[in-house]
């Protein structure tokens, strides 16, 4: 995502507002806003299964998703939906997803329809329509899981849902928190990104932001901002000298603390963990290349 798409994204969100309100919410009741269900995190990892679907192929807006999903136990799992940036795709961030669905999610990743790479029609201005999109998706979970025949069916817990992106996709997180959000949203992690008008708002949720000191693309100013005006308890892991993304790459130094903060963050948001909470400091776990730090809801 260049800095002048950035700045587009910016200036059309200014002028045309966050996804509408009504978008925010998934459209359903079955599922209360109560507190997450009990359950004790899972120890170890999971065998991964893989899946891909598309919503509403014959629509102005079809929406291929990916679905990392654990495949070796029973029993149900928290949801996080993950949101690509500009010119990407979902199945370009599986170092991070399949990893998180092996520790005990159910990750569900969307390619939007007009800022993936190879859409038809391609422009950053639809980035302000991608919540809704995400949205979609979650009533469209909730179908999979209540339908028998469904090889997901009784293995989705959407009482505890977080939202994830990097980039454009960090954007249209933070676009997910506005006002009116079900209280089943708990959880954002914001990487490389920021906040749109109206994010931040609704129900209290815990908010984690991950970004490069050095990001050329979304300067860490932004991610600082947003950060700030988030109301709820929120944490900022600071990759030191670091780019727009490269730290999401296995292999990579940033990598390995990035993929156990975000999986700690999770664990204690989603599953009530609070001994992963208590090791999110020291997951950053390199003091030359990560800077942690937290705060509690004001």
């Amino acid at each position: 995502m260049g800095a002048g798409r950035l700045i587009a994204v910016l200036v059309t969100a200014l002028l045309a507002g966050c996804a509408p309100a009504s978008a925010v919410a998934d459209g359903s009741t079955a599922a209360p806003d109560g507190p997450p269900s009990a359950r004790r995190a899972p120890e170890g990892s999971y065998t991964v299964g893989v899946r891909t679907l598309t919503l509403d192929p014959r629509s102005a807006r079809p929406l291929p998703v990916t679905i990392w999903y654990p495949a070796s136990a029973a029993g149900r799992f928290p949801v996080v939906i993950y949101s690509h940036g500009l010119d990407s795709r979902p199945e370009l961030h599986a170092g991070l997803t399949a990893r998180w669905a092996a520790a005990g999610f159910v990750v569900a990743a969307p390619a939007f329809p007009h800022t993936r790479r190879g859409a038809t029609g391609f422009t950053r201005a639809d980035v302000r329509n991608q919540p809704a999109d995400c949205w979609r998706l979650v009533r469209h979970l909730r179908r999979l899981d209540a339908d028998p025949a469904d090889p997901l069916a009784g293995h989705l817990d959407l009482t505890s849902i977080a939202a994830a992106g990097h980039s454009a996709g960090g954007f249209t997180t933070a676009g997910m928190f506005t006002e009116g959000h079900p209280a089943r949203l708990r959880a954002g992690i914001v990487i490389a990104g920021g906040g749109l008008p109206g994010s931040f708002a609704g129900p209290a949720a815990r908010l984690l932001f991950v970004h490069g000191t050095a990001d050329p693309v979304v300067p860490v100013a932004v991610g600082r901002a947003a950060y700030r005006r988030t109301p709820g308890p929120a944490a900022f892991l600071s990759l030191l000298g670091q780019d727009h993304g490269a730290y999401l790459t296995p292999g990579h130094p940033g990598f390995g603390p990035v993929l156990t903060t975000t999986t700690d963050f999770l664990r204690r948001a989603l599953y009530d963990d609070q001994a992963a909470g208590a090791r999110l400091p020291a997951d950053a776990g390199t003091p030359t290349l990560t800077r942690y730090e937290s705060r509690p809801a004001r």
